[in-house]
């Protein structure tokens, strides 16, 4: 369960880079809020401290005693069961659309970024890494949202909707407003992505088929 922090630490919370919840503080400071369940270790060198969701709301609530009271995985909402994606078409959750998740793409898309750059030898971020050809909706609905796009909603109305598709290595992106479809084409093509734009020949609708660039 996470626990309040000390003044110093909450010093250490409120210093926190707005957007990645990157911390900066001594080890002690940095190791103890670890132990809160208020921050997390980076994995690979060089072993950066990051808010957990405990820690972003503290740092967004008011100083004082009170604390959260769930406790929290000490994982990154980049690419674990932390944080999903829009993918378009899902019920509607209060808040979703306000600062809170707007942070939590923009991390996830910074921690995606940082997977790229982790996982390739030259350290480029230009191509889509393992976890996203792994998870090929998710990952092309987060370079969707974290590039502003707006998801369809239950009653299908406007945005986008990623699906998958019969082919292993590809997803269609639907939207039926065609240059918001062709914007979402020119992001998913900026992130790495193979796009190409097909009807479909029942309904005559158009959509994105995209795939990963390999090269």
């Amino acid at each position: 369960m996470a626990l309040s922090p000390t003044a110093a630490q909450r010093r250490v919370i409120d210093a926190a880079d707005a957007v990645t919840g990157r911390l900066k503080g001594t080890q002690a400071q940095l190791a103890a809020l670890v132990r809160r369940g208020l921050a997390f270790r980076h994995p690979r060198p060089p072993h950066d401290h990051f808010l957990t969701p405990a820690g972003h709301r503290i740092r967004e609530s008011p100083a004082g005693p009170e604390a959260p009271k769930t406790a929290e995985p000490a994982a990154p909402v980049a690419v674990g069961g932390v944080f999903a994606a829009r993918v378009g078409g899902e019920e509607a959750v209060p808040g979703d659309a306000g600062p809170a998740r707007l942070r939590e793409v923009r991390s996830a898309w910074q921690g995606l970024l940082e997977l790229r750059r982790m996982t390739r030898s030259d350290g480029s971020t230009e191509r889509p890494c393992g976890w996203e050809r792994a998870h090929l909706v998710r990952a092309a609905a987060l370079a969707l949202e974290a590039a502003g796009h707006r998801p369809a909603g239950p009653d299908g109305d406007d945005g986008y909707r990623v699906r998958a598709t019969p082919q292993p290595d590809a997803v269609a992106v639907y939207e039926p407003d065609g240059a918001a479809l062709r914007d979402c084409a020119a992001t998913l093509e900026r992130v790495g992505w193979q796009v190409g734009e097909h009807t479909e020949p029942r309904t005559r609708a158009r959509y994105l088929l995209a795939s990963p660039r390999k090269v």
